[in-house]
Order: structure tokens, then C-alpha cells, then sequence
């Protein structure tokens, strides 16, 4: 049975971005599984676009690591080695760790101001209690990482954490968090905040690092237990 497509609403985008926003959101959440072929004819029936910017975007795509290209013409979902989430994990940890010493010291009064907003939206979702809502928590957990990146002033490491911040595995495994969980990542986040805000950045990226390295235990943890599905 073919999953339902995710849709995003009308926005100032174009159709290349629109196509590329859609099908990398369907490989982030699993309605695309890893190895599943992919048409140009399919997707633009399932996303109600036309063949030319779904070509550009699965390029994209591909550049990117989240489809590979076989032989011939054909696209599948990219499958990610076992140790995917250990080396995003890692590689976010060093950068980020960088990233909220810098914004520490750069950060506006507006930047955090954005960092408590979002804070703000995520304690209400803790603990989700719908598919909504750890949906809610993981784009806003995206824009509150995001932000203290955008803090950092600094172009190079923008580039470099937008794609260890979109890799598939760290996204589509966020459901896999206890409530618990949810709550210790709640805290680190109410605590990277008040470091920024009190301008000490070795404070802050200790408790960044603290909280990527808990993130990683997690996923490990899941990782090394046996599907019941596959059993």
C-alpha cells in the first residue's frame, strides 16, 4: 500500500523548493523508506507538481545524500549505515558545541528572545500527547537549534550544521525518546539559554555538549534492542 505524500501549504516558494522541502520531509519521517525507488512520474502525481522541478530537486537530493542514483535512471531513497546517528550525533556535538560558545557572546536580545519563544512551544508539547505534537516538537526543536546557530554570526558554520542538522536519522528517530526523555532535553534547552543570556559561552557549550551526548545514549540504546516487527 503506497503512503500517503505530505503536502505543505501554499508559501512563497518556488516549485523546485516546494518539491525539495516535500519529498525530504517524506524521507525525514520514513513515508519514504530507505531503498524505496523513486519516479519522477510518481512524485509529481503524489505531489501535484510538474516533472521539471521534481528533476531538480531529487538532484538536490542526491548532492545531498538523502537519494541515491543506481544504474541507469534510476533514484531510490539512500540507505544509511548502522552507525549514521553516532556520526551525526558526534559531527553536531563538536560544531554546535562551537556554534553556542560564539553565541554566548553574539547573541541579540532578539536572537534569545526567539530561543525562549520556541522554548516557550515546546514545554507546552512535553510530553506529546498526539502524532501532532511530536511533530510540533520536532520542527521546533530543528528551529531552536537553528537559531543558535543563526546567533553564531558566522556564515561558514551556517553552512556546515544545515546539513548535519537535516540528516534523516537524528529527525526520524526523535519519536523514540521517553517522556523523560522529552523532559531532561527540555531542561538542557532552559539551561543553554541561561548561559547565553549570562554571556558565558564555556557554561553553555558544556551543557550543549551534555545534551547531544544524552541524545546519541538514546538512540544507541534503541538501536542495539531487536525489532519486535522483525522478530
Amino acid at each position: 500500500m503506497r503512503v500517503a505524500m505530505n503536502r505543505i501549504p501554499p508559501q512563497k516558494m518556488n516549485a523546485t523548493e516546494q518539491a525539495y522541502s516535500i519529498i525530504r520531509n517524506n524521507i525525514l519521517t520514513g513515508k519514504l523508506a530507505e531503498g524505496e525507488r523513486l519516479t519522477e512520474t510518481r512524485l509529481s502525481g503524489d505531489l501535484g507538481l510538474s516533472r521539471t522541478p521534481i528533476r531538480e530537486a531529487i538532484g538536490r537530493l542526491i548532492m545531498e545524500g538523502f537519494i541515491d542514483r543506481q544504474q541507469g535512471y534510476t533514484t531510490r531513497v539512500a540507505h544509511f549505515p548502522q552507525d549514521e546517528a553516532e556520526q551525526v550525533f558526534e559531527i553536531r556535538r563538536l560544531a554546535e558545541c562551537y556554534s553556542v560558545e560564539r553565541a554566548a557572546r553574539l547573541a541579540t536580545p532578539e536572537d534569545i528572545a526567539e530561543l525562549r519563544r520556541i522554548h516557550a512551544a515546546m514545554k507546552a508539547d512535553t510530553p506529546p500527547r498526539d502524532d501532532a505534537a511530536y511533530q510540533r516538537l520536532t520542527e521546533a526543536n530543528e528551529a531552536f537549534h537553528r537559531t543558535i546557530v543563526n546567533a553564531a554570526r558566522s556564515p561558514r558554520l551556517t553552512a556546515l550544521m544545515t546539513t548535519a542538522l537535516d540528516v534523516s536519522m537524528v529527525v526520524r528517530t526523535y519519536s523514540m525518546f521517553s517522556d523523560k526523555d522529552l523532559m531532561r532535553s527540555l531542561n538542557h534547552h532552559e539551561e543553554i539559554i541561561q548561559a547565553i543570556e549570562a554571556r558565558a559561552p564555556k557554561w553553555a557549550a558544556s551543557i550543549m555538549s551534555a545534551h547531544l551526548l544524552a541524545g546519541a545514549a538514546r538512540v544507541s540504546e534503541r538501536a542495539a534492542k531487536p525489532d519486535p516487527a522483525k522478530e
